[in-house]
């Protein structure tokens, strides 16, 4: 079984939520938390300049 290859998150970095509440929208990665528990949070900026937290999990970065 392959084992999915993974990038590290960057600000700056172009991005796409695959899943979770905000599935579908895109945006630039600006601000990346680690919390106690172990799980990647980030801000992603929108174009139209709307915010939204979301998990690192539920996110690709594009090329």
């Amino acid at each position: 079984m392959k084992t999915p290859t993974t990038i590290k998150l960057r600000d700056g970095d172009q991005c796409k939520v695959i899943a979770g509440t905000h599935a579908g929208k895109s945006g630039t990665v600006t601000d990346i938390n680690t919390s106690k528990t172990g799980h990647i949070t980030i801000t992603v900026v929108q174009k139209n300049g709307g915010r939204f937290k979301t998990l690192g999990k539920n996110v690709v970065v594009e090329s």
